[in-house]
């Protein structure tokens, strides 16, 4: 593998670690636990894994000896900057428990566990990728761990290798399977323990135990660089306006946290839109007031924020999106023998009155995106709507119309931006290479003291890392029950932007001000190297809800 000098630099970097995980620990439990939500019903899908203690690892004078033990790792899901530290901590962790123990990858995610495609991690391969993006290790993958032929097949090889335990690194949507895993493996007595790690950029996977999910932190920082190079450009040139989409389909993190750091005219938060019943329309002249504003004082030009999952945020938009996806399941075959010229007025032809007149309303690209194929799960795929084509062409022609009626005197050009890929397989920034690694070892741990069931917990982060708290939060206390499929299934609660939280309430008592003036801040590329308040910082988001 040919290195970059900064990739060769960073080879040598030694994450930091709480010093609980510096030498022998031992296993604190605290409360026992209940899922936030659905009580009962969780409780009976869980019968053996329901309950149980929070625990935190301290420092031990009475170090145990362990025999060797084989572990399995999986990377499921969307890539996030630090998986492979999560891989080296893991490593490392058992490797200080007995230098005899091994680790295999299963390839290609859950799909690897499934076909029995593996390779064994050496200490050559991890030293290869410690504090580098990506999943290239071992590659990642979407298979659903939710059949009981599945399982069980799985139960093979890791029998054949002799695994007692394994790691699924993913969303919530992984490591709701990894619970369901962990619940059938002690079920049938397996002998097989199933740890989870919370990774996702999106930052919806978090909550008291969780403060964050690995990876938000780098590729908002990504963004955000690309972001301040972008208002710098809109501030030299000041003849543009840049509508820029951001990625996170169920919640607005990104877009809150990049906003905290560059300051732009316009942040859009989805959860804010629903809340306030916004229509399409509601959301159109909120961002042409701004731009009529800024004209007003001679400033043609600025940058919006968008959320990717906008639109299915908006309750109008929703409803169109849940009428179209029905008829669209039960009428694909019909509606695929339509000439792609007729589809439009065919599916304003089937939708009710009022569906039917917002369809009508869209820009042509923006209705087509929306009868594209689904997702596995039978979503709308957002990320393919330009919903900020779809805001920048509906804002240009509302600012049009208010220039006919003279209450606009500026002129307006739009370009538009998706920042979703550049994040997610960046080197990881100091915090997601230390907070990774020490995920990955407090996953060791976990599977030392014979927990299954647990997700990785690091705590504390916004202090020292050497004030860090390691520990292991049961799956089950984040689970609720959600429609899936038409069924209620079991499934990790996700993590919202809270509307009374302080990282919006900071967001929100700034932007009138960000709207007019061009007080854009350029955060510059990721630094690794120099002094820690420069390196070390953690997010914004996470100062704010830690007070920090």
């Amino acid at each position: 593998m040919t290195k970059s000098a900064l990739q060769i630099a960073r080879a040598a970097y030694q994450p930091k670690v709480p010093a609980a995980l510096k030498g022998a620990v031992k296993a604190v439990e605290g409360a026992y636990t209940q899922s936030v939500a659905d009580q009962d019903e969780v409780k009976k899908l869980f019968p053996n894994t329901y309950g149980m203690p929070v625990v935190t690892f301290e420092k031990t004078s009475s170090p145990k000896a362990m025999p060797a033990i084989n572990a399995g790792v999986i990377l499921s899901g969307g890539q996030a900057p630090g998986g492979h530290n999560v891989i080296a901590g893991i490593f490392d962790g058992l490797k200080s428990l007995n230098k005899d123990s091994r680790l295999f990858g299963f390839i290609l995610g859950p799909g690897g566990l499934v076909d029995h495609n593996y390779m064994e991690l050496t200490a050559d391969i991890i030293d290869e990728y410690r504090n580098t993006g990506g999943f290239d290790m071992i590659g990642s993958g979407r298979t659903k761990l939710e059949a009981k032929e599945q399982f069980d097949k799985g139960l093979e090889i890791l029998k054949e290798l002799d695994i007692k335990a394994l790691v699924i690194i993913g969303g919530d949507d992984s490591n709701t399977n990894a619970c369901v895993l962990a619940e059938y493996y002690k079920a049938i007595g397996a002998g097989v323990q199933v740890i989870g790690c919370p990774k996702t950029i999106d930052g919806d996977l978090k909550n008291e135990q969780i403060e964050t999910s690995f990876g938000f932190d780098t590729a908002c920082k990504v963004y955000s660089e690309v972001i301040g190079n972008i208002q710098r450009d809109c501030n030299s040139a000041r003849k543009y306006w840049h509508f820029i989409k951001l990625m996170g389909r169920s919640a607005s993190h990104i877009a809150l946290e990049c906003a905290l750091q560059t300051q732009p005219n316009v942040c859009i938060v989805s959860e804010e839109v629903e809340a306030k019943n916004m229509s399409l329309d509601d959301v159109i002249t909120q961002v042409a007031e701004v731009v009529a504003k800024r004209a007003a004082n001679g400033d043609n030009f600025g940058t919006v924020l968008i959320p990717e999952g906008l639109v299915e945020f908006i309750p109008a938009m929703k409803r169109l999106i849940a009428e179209l996806s029905d008829f669209l399941a039960h009428h694909e075959d019909e509606f695929k023998l339509i000439k792609r010229s007729e589809q439009r007025n065919y599916i304003i032809s089937k939708l009710t009155k009022e569906n039917s007149e917002i369809y009508a309303s869209l820009p042509e690209g923006v209705a087509r995106q929306l009868t594209l194929d689904r997702d596995p799960h039978g979503n709308v795929q957002v990320s393919l709507i330009e919903t900020e084509k779809l805001l920048a062409e509906m804002v240009g022609t509302r600012l049009a119309e208010w220039k006919k009626e003279g209450k606009y005197v500026g002129k307006f050009a739009a370009q538009v931006h998706f920042f979703g890929y550049e994040g997610r397989c960046a080197a990881p920034s100091n915090y997601d290479a230390d907070y990774c690694y020490s995920l990955g070892y407090t996953a060791s741990c976990l599977i030392a003291s014979g927990k299954t069931g647990y997700m990785s917990s690091v705590r504390n982060t916004t202090a020292p890392a050497d004030q860090w708290i390691a520990g292991g939060v049961p799956i089950t206390m984040m689970m609720n029950m959600e429609k899936r499929h038409g069924e209620m299934k079991p499934v990790i609660q996700k993590a919202l932007v809270k509307l009374d939280g302080a990282p919006f309430k900071t967001f929100a008592a700034k932007r009138e001000g960000w709207a007019l003036t061009t007080d854009y801040v350029y955060p510059g590329p990721i630094q690794y190297f120099g002094p820690t308040e420069v390196c070390d910082e953690p997010t914004k988001t996470l100062q704010l809800e830690l007070a920090k």
